[in-house]
């Protein structure tokens, strides 16, 4: 047998490891994931469903019975009845004027607080949320302590000016304010906060003002979260009643708002008063449609 042909049968196989000793590497271990069991998993989806049935739904079936079962003549008498729209009209103007505040407030907050460091910044941060910790009623009760026509720290001077604050719709309007003041804050912040100031640094060395950088690159970053924050304030102001109720008076046919008729129809046994609640609960869910839609989809 030629030389040059033994050696290539000695030659190892391309396929076969060089080595037959040696071992293998392991392959790392995997955590195992525990199966939650499916009778406990139905347990927490009946519970759930249980709890919201009987915190939200049922009442807001009751209501809806009382509305039915009384038929369509006396909704539309209790919905065009002329305490209920000058009920109607005076929600639509407060809740519009403290979304308007609270909106163009909000952001500008939101872009101090992200975009600027200034000593007391974490106390600015800490006192948006005031609202949410105090009671509306406490809050009534302060802006009639500083705004009131008698004893109010600023209300003397506005009322020698011709100016009433309390028991008036600015009085209202300031309240329903306060307390739905941090809703587009702190949707507005985490937003600027993971978008940094890369883009808005590299338009400002190309030459674009704080306006154009404000129309051009921020607001189109924060529109969504924007939005979202605005539809919480419009069904929160829609539906606040205890500072309302503080600092308007509750004047029959002046000062009441949707929530203040329907509170004094239901204490008084008046008809009116689930009419005039369906018609704040159809609101309330078409903001909370607009806000799932409004929710990003990786979000839902």
């Amino acid at each position: 047998m030629p030389d040059d042909l033994l050696v290539k049968r000695r030659q190892p196989s391309l396929a076969a490891p060089p080595d037959s000793d040696a071992v293998a590497p392991a392959a790392p271990k995997l955590p195992v994931r525990r199966r939650q069991q499916p009778a406990a998993r139905y347990l927490l989806r009946g519970l759930a469903v249980l709890y919201v049935g009987l915190l939200i739904m049922v009442p807001a079936a009751v209501v809806f019975w009382r509305t039915i079962s009384q038929g369509w003549g006396a909704f539309a008498d209790a919905v065009t009845s002329a305490d209920a729209v000058h009920a109607f009209q005076l929600t639509a103007i407060v809740a519009g004027s403290a979304v308007a505040i609270n909106t163009v407030f909000g952001v500008g907050v939101a872009l101090l607080l992200t975009r600027h460091r200034f000593p007391g910044r974490r106390v600015l941060d800490m006192l948006i949320d005031l609202p949410v910790s105090v009671s509306p009623i406490v809050v009534g009760l302060a802006l009639i302590l500083v705004y009131g026509p008698e004893s109010g720290w600023f209300g003397k001077g506005l009322d020698r000016a011709g100016i009433q604050v309390i028991f008036a719709t600015p009085g209202m309007v300031l309240a329903t304010a306060f307390v739905s003041l941090p809703l587009v804050v702190r949707e507005v912040v985490p937003v600027l906060l993971e978008a940094g100031t890369d883009t808005e640094d590299a338009a400002r060395s190309l030459g674009a003002s704080a306006w154009q950088r404000f129309v051009r690159i921020t607001l189109p970053t924060i529109r969504w979260a924007l939005g979202y924050g605005v539809v919480l304030s419009v069904a929160r102001c829609l539906g606040e009643f205890g500072a309302v109720k503080v600092v308007s008076g509750n004047i029959i046919g002046q000062t009441q708002t949707v929530t203040l008729v329907v509170d004094e129809r239901a204490e008084q046994g008046e008809p009116g008063a689930y009419q005039l609640s369906v018609i704040l609960v159809l609101v309330a869910v078409v903001c909370i449609v607009l806000v799932s839609l409004l929710r990003p989809k990786e979000d839902r």
